[in-house]
């Protein structure tokens, strides 16, 4: 899983980031995010929007496969992490049980991007399958929204390195044979 020292703060991001990141800023911002108690699994990003309150916690100190973070929360954001558990449907468990009555979980993983260990790398979902996963895992079937992107350039590219994203160069067009990413938004059932 990402760890502080291992995330790069850059100008411009990862090409397969660029709409991942627009669209699922655009949800979150849709859920009126100042009413909200956030917690960030291994990452810090999502800590520059304004929630009501945020926190987060990093891997190894915190592994969300062993248990839930302490507290309830309107939000938990897990962008790039899901791809590295061994026991992701615990995992998806364990923010269950965290997130109060209605709240959100927002989930990014890969789909074709080549392995990257660190410290595992154990899965790939696309939209649909995030979907089932969340299903299965106890979420509100009626109120999961998914999504993905991708397209043979990006794949191929991504193949050798983690390219940042130019305008001049790189596409933002979609094509469904070809995910680099998908997310997904959950709700936990208000009963």
């Amino acid at each position: 899983m990402p760890t502080p020292e291992n995330t790069k703060k850059t100008k411009q991001p990862d090409w397969v980031r660029v709409v991942m990141q627009r669209e699922t800023r655009a949800w979150i911002d849709g859920l009126e995010p100042d009413t909200l108690d956030a917690f960030e699994i291994s990452g810090h990003e999502w800590g520059r929007r304004p929630f009501k309150t945020y926190s987060n916690a990093f891997y190894p100190d915190f592994d969300i496969c062993a248990g839930a973070p302490d507290g309830k929360f309107d939000l938990i954001i897990a962008e790039q992490v899901w791809e590295h558990l061994r026991y992701p449907h615990r995992a998806a468990q364990n923010v269950l049980s965290a997130l109060r009555p209605g709240g959100y979980f927002l989930i990014t993983v890969p789909c074709l991007i080549r392995v990257h260990p660190t410290p595992d790398d154990c899965s790939r979902w696309t939209a649909q399958g995030l979907r089932y996963f969340l299903e299965e895992a106890g979420f509100d079937p009626a109120a999961i929204r998914t999504d993905q992107w991708g397209n043979k350039q990006c794949v191929i590219e991504n193949l050798e390195k983690w390219p940042r994203y130019n305008a001049q160069e790189h596409s933002l067009e979609n094509d469904p044979l070809y995910p680099v990413v998908a997310w997904a938004l959950a709700r936990r059932p208000v009963n």
